[in-house]
């Protein structure tokens, strides 16, 4: 009841409700926000760093390198805590992305053709230009397989330093910055499933897509529970498994296939509330602290209503995204970051060309081909910038889109699986850029492009 904000002359307090209501009420908009779920991720890259060169090395590896197994009956999946977390939990993670898109895609900024071409076409060239400069400088070399991790784009980091600036950017800016985080987040998963899939079990893949046309049909029929959904989503997920494509592509998949649309009219929600309020006013209750059953009877109808006016991809998005945010993300910075870093791995990371061409990619790469690519648009015409923003606020936005993190780490897990060294330089390259990227950004927009 504290998040409704009512008047304290309509409410009823515990005898300490007040002083924890003075704790409470902060801390859960903190934890809401995107600046807790950057700050967790962050706690747990360094937490991980700390382990693997400081408190525990041998022992924090072979900790996620432990098995864990799962079995019914025939069927069983075994792998290593670190592979569960890559390849199992962080399939929630990519469910949630794929709600977002939906949501995009249908309500969002991305729903209006000419809003959209601004997001779209600045992600385009946010995810080109960075790949074509990392080929360019491993040209020829076996490390050029790492060309789709500069791609990527940290939403939660990106939009937490956007929220520190506050009203020194325009609305707009934000928005067109998490469009093209999505779009950003959408092509990557295309790139994992095109290109970072060594080979594929056609029947364990064709099973997959069949599984998925049969949530689609759930979806058509007017199916609105979750739990069908879920079961599918994870025969899906264990097919994907078995057939080469990362296992993750099933969450986006999934996703895709939750309805989106209520199963009540907004406007019959507001006809049927208004109806049993009345009903509730007409069987008054002098006790205060227990409900009538007419008024028990009367407020469960108003939270089926409640429930059925909301689509189930809407509610599956805002049950997940604290659990993601603040568990998954940060599980999977824990798993991922703690390599062991020498002084001979930091004199290299701005000469090693898997380094190098990371950096440089995310760095300049992003801010090229974001700033430039929506300039030129705005130039020929076919898109405007945001409602309150300038043209060299673009270049801000660009460097932001160079915190790559969390989608770049991933996709460098699959570009060299067990490749020690070169994954040492691919996450050492992360962090520089996303640090380089971070903090360029947050200065450019906050005393350049004022």
């Amino acid at each position: 009841m504290a998040n409704l904000k009512l008047p304290e002359r309509f409410r009823l307090f515990a005898p300490w409700e007040r002083t924890v209501d003075r704790v409470l009420t902060p801390l859960e908009a903190f934890i809401h926000s995107q600046t807790a779920a950057a700050m967790a991720l962050m706690s747990m890259t360094l937490v991980a760093l700390f382990l693997a060169n400081f408190a525990w090395s041998g022992g924090y590896h072979h900790f996620f390198e432990q098995k864990l197994t799962l079995a019914l009956g025939p069927w069983s999946v075994s792998m290593s805590l670190h592979h569960w977390i890559n390849d199992g939990l962080m399939a929630f993670f990519f469910f949630l992305i794929g709600l977002e898109i939906k949501r995009e895609l249908l309500a969002g900024e991305l729903s209006n053709l000419r809003a959209a071409m601004l997001p779209v076409v600045a992600a385009i060239g946010g995810m080109v230009v960075p790949a074509l400069i990392y080929v360019a400088i491993n040209w020829d070399q076996p490390t050029i397989n790492g060309w789709g991790i500069p791609m990527a784009t940290d939403i939660a980091f990106a939009i937490s330093a956007l929220v520190l600036l506050g009203s020194r950017v325009a609305p707009g800016l934000v928005t067109f910055l998490i469009a093209l985080a999505i779009v950003d987040d959408l092509g990557a998963v295309a790139v994992i499933a095109l290109f970072y899939t060594d080979t594929i079990n056609v029947g364990a893949l064709l099973s997959a897509f069949a599984v998925w046309g049969v949530l689609w049909l759930f979806n058509l029929a007017g199916i609105y529970r979750v739990l069908p959904y879920a079961v599918g989503g994870i025969l899906m997920w264990s097919f994907m498994l078995a057939s080469g494509v990362h296992a993750t592509i099933a969450g986006v998949l999934t996703a895709l296939a939750i309805p989106a649309r209520p199963k009540i009219n907004p406007q019959y929600f507001d006809d049927v509330v208004h109806g049993l309020l009345e009903k509730f006013r007409k069987h008054p209750n002098q006790n205060t602290i227990f409900l009538s059953e007419d008024q028990k009877g009367v407020i469960l109808s108003v939270e089926e209503a409640a429930v059925g006016v909301q689509p189930p991809s809407m509610r599956l998005e805002h049950s997940l995204h604290l659990p993601v945010a603040l568990l998954v993300i940060p599980l999977f910075a824990l798993a991922n970051a703690g390599i062991e870093i020498s002084a001979r791995d930091l004199a290299e990371v701005f000469s090693h060309p898997v380094s190098l061409g990371i950096i440089v990619g995310l760095v300049v790469g992003k801010t090229i081909g974001v700033a430039g690519t929506a300039w030129l648009a705005t130039k020929l015409g076919i898109a405007s910038l945001p409602s309150g923003a300038r043209p060299s606020q673009l270049i801000g936005i660009g460097l932001l889109a160079g915190i790559g993190f969390t989608m770049s780490i991933f996709i460098a897990e699959l570009a060299w699986p067990g490749q020690t060294e070169l994954l040492v330089q691919a996450k050492m390259g992360i962090f520089m850029a996303s640090l380089i990227a971070g903090v360029s950004g947050y200065i450019w927009l906050r005393w350049v492009a004022r």
